[in-house]
């Protein structure tokens, strides 16, 4: 895992705490990022107005405390300490704990709560969990909050030691100094004739088994990953214009609340592509939120019609005349895709991970093949960020396509780093091509494995 590279502003004054293996671990929550340290409670005071004099207006930052128990802990937030009294809501924020003997405990802020009050006082996440309490070398929480923000155990967290022996807060920035790899770790042709090569191929896929006219592909994602938005990309590159059928977007909860199936056309007046993308309600950490685990065995038994309005809180139930005939092959879902952020994988919590390790169960015990889509790519690595064509030079992304890997229980050959476009452009759509060829491939397999001899 690479390393958060440590910046000290003034090294005489300023000098880390962190070792080299919790920086390591810090940079498991983080990524490809650079810490500047800015505030040093032992060298500055652990008054307030200290805090804010050194870290106000300096863009995301993460709080690092040092309790007498070993604990290290604390919060990021991506938005700016400017003392505007204001309730900040940041989907990005979290809490961690790091130790020895310990795993890492990362803890996403919850959907739709507001991460922090931005006020003149000292740095709070959810106004449940203050540090420099009061001025002094402690840390307070509010129990009355504990079950809004951020859901937490103290004693998990910090072994309940609420006396620090120190607390920093670093700025967060972008590494620049992201490395490529001399040869590609995967090969691709960025050639307009490439693209026009897996189009032709994708027009003329016929599917195995033939009474299955268009195989079913099945999106599966946290809540805004990007599974509306591959259905978009795919679609603009067929129509030839940019398009918006399924709704997209970064809202705290799911956008998508039906089932939806997406025939693609292969122009406006062309006939229907050999595929259907069927997309579905975000997943999401709490039980009773977002999609439930048996509305997609349901769909993947090809029960769900399309346009069925989820409910979290009660599952999709067939109808007696659905239950007592079987859906056709035709109906099934032939290749199960998981939709996951390439900014966010080690931000993972562990109950979702446990979700989607349960729908992977399920999934395999239907012999269904199942790949991953690693969207934003180019968020997630400068390098990308600059040209795309660098997406297999990458050191970085290699790094957190093998994090996907062993996290989710899929090869890392089935692991696709993809970049869902805003505009029709050619290395977009050669990535977003290649990765759609490769789904179609693996539903003939499946078609191949369940269909009679």
């Amino acid at each position: 895992m690479r390393k958060a590279k440590v910046r000290n502003i003034n090294v005489a004054a300023l000098t880390s705490n962190l070792t080299e293996e919790q920086r390591k671990q810090l940079c498991g929550f983080l990524g490809n990022l650079e810490l500047t340290l800015l505030y040093k409670a032992s060298v500055h005071g652990y008054q307030a107005s200290a805090f804010h004099q050194r870290c106000d207006n300096q863009g995301p930052t993460l709080l690092v405390a040092y309790n007498r128990s070993g604990y290290i802990f604390g919060g990021y937030t991506s938005v700016d300490y400017a003392q505007s009294g204001e309730q900040i809501r940041d989907d990005h924020a979290f809490l961690f704990s790091v130790h020895d003997g310990g795993a890492p405990l990362c803890i996403k802020v919850r959907s739709g709560y507001c991460a922090r009050c931005d006020d003149a006082g000292v740095p709070n996440f959810g106004e449940q969990l203050y540090f420099c309490y009061n001025n002094h070398p402690l840390v307070k929480n509010v129990y009355k909050f504990r079950s809004e923000a951020f859901d937490f155990n103290p004693n998990t967290l910090y072994r309940d030691d609420t006396w620090l022996s120190e607390c920093e807060v670093y700025k967060v920035e972008q590494n620049h100094q992201v490395t490529a790899e001399e040869k590609p770790w995967r090969n691709i042709l960025w050639t307009a004739e490439q693209r026009a090569q897996l189009m032709e191929m994708i027009r003329n896929f016929k599917p195995l088994v033939k009474s299955v006219s268009r195989v079913r592909i099945l999106m599966i994602g946290p809540v805004g990953a990007g599974k509306s938005s591959f259905f978009n990309s795919i679609n603009s590159i067929f129509m030839g214009h940019v398009t918006s059928k399924a709704m997209s977007g970064s809202a705290g909860t799911s956008l998508t609340t039906q089932f939806r199936t997406y025939p693609v056309k292969d122009g406006r007046d062309g006939r229907l592509l050999p595929f259907v993308l069927c997309d579905t309600m975000g997943l999401e950490e709490q039980s009773g939120a977002g999609l439930d685990i048996e509305d997609i065995s349901s769909i993947l038994q090809g029960h769900v019609p399309d346009r069925y309005t989820f409910n979290p809180t009660e599952p999709f139930c067939p109808d007696e005349q659905n239950t007592s005939r079987p859906a056709s092959l035709q109906e099934k879902i032939h290749c199960v895709v998981y939709v996951i952020d390439g900014t966010k994988i080690s931000l993972m919590s562990d109950k979702l991970q446990e979700k989607l390790a349960s729908i992977r169960r399920k999934v395999n015990s239907m012999r269904i093949p199942q790949v991953v889509l690693m969207t934003k790519v180019d968020e997630a690595c400068h390098l990308v960020e600059k040209d795309l064509q660098n997406v297999y030079l990458s050191s970085y992304i290699k790094s957190k396509v093998q994090e996907v890997s062993s996290r989710l229980g899929v090869p890392v050959s089935c692991v696709l780093p993809v970049k869902n476009s805003q505009e029709l452009e050619l290395n977009c759509d050669v990535l977003l091509l290649t990765a759609l060829q490769q789904m179609l491939n693996f539903a003939d397999d499946y078609l191949d494995d369940v269909a009679p001899m």
